[in-house]
């Protein structure tokens, strides 16, 4: 029987994160004809499900606010999104994609369909469920030792709430 001594744990990070790597490279380079860099696409990708401020869209795609501010005014003034202050408060911006985006997005998703299949196309139905399973674990464990990292502080001691 296979135990945790027979596994090298510290390859699955690197593996995940090579395999991230690789799949958003090759999907970049199919996409790279429509004139969209990653940092485009993945924008883009990002607002299909409806608009987001600008803070929520800098954490999901792993970019800090200035950096993300560059890139949404290029996109602005290629005219894919919209940017503008939001009603809750006026010093926070939401983006949202411009109805010429509709057709782009369209091609990123018909893009990206091809080219999952074509990484998934010889792995088993069952090893694809397994696979979403067990990352699906390695996530939720994640953000629970994220969470509980962000309750003790660095000498290993609960940090307290001070009135």
């Amino acid at each position: 029987m296979l135990t945790m001594t027979d596994i090298d744990p510290e390859k699955i990070g690197q593996l995940l994160h090579e395999t991230a790597r690789v799949w958003r490279q090759k999907l970049d380079q199919r996409l790279g004809p429509l004139g969209l860099s990653q940092a485009k696409w993945r924008t883009i990708a990002h607002l299909a499900n409806g608009e987001l401020t600008q803070c929520d869209l800098a954490d999901r795609l792993s970019i800090e606010e200035p950096t993300l501010a560059r890139l949404l005014a290029r996109l602005e003034s290629e005219g894919w999104i919209k940017r503008e202050s939001a009603q809750h408060d006026r010093r926070c911006k939401t983006v949202h994609l411009e109805r010429k985006s509709s057709r782009l997005l369209q091609q990123i998703e018909e893009t990206a369909r091809d080219l999952r299949h074509e990484i998934l196309a010889t792995i088993s139905p069952q090893d694809l469920q397994t696979c979403l399973r067990v990352l699906g674990d390695i996530r939720r464990n994640a953000a629970a030792a994220a969470t509980h990292a962000a309750r003790v502080n660095g000498n290993g001691h609960r940090a307290t709430k001070r009135s």
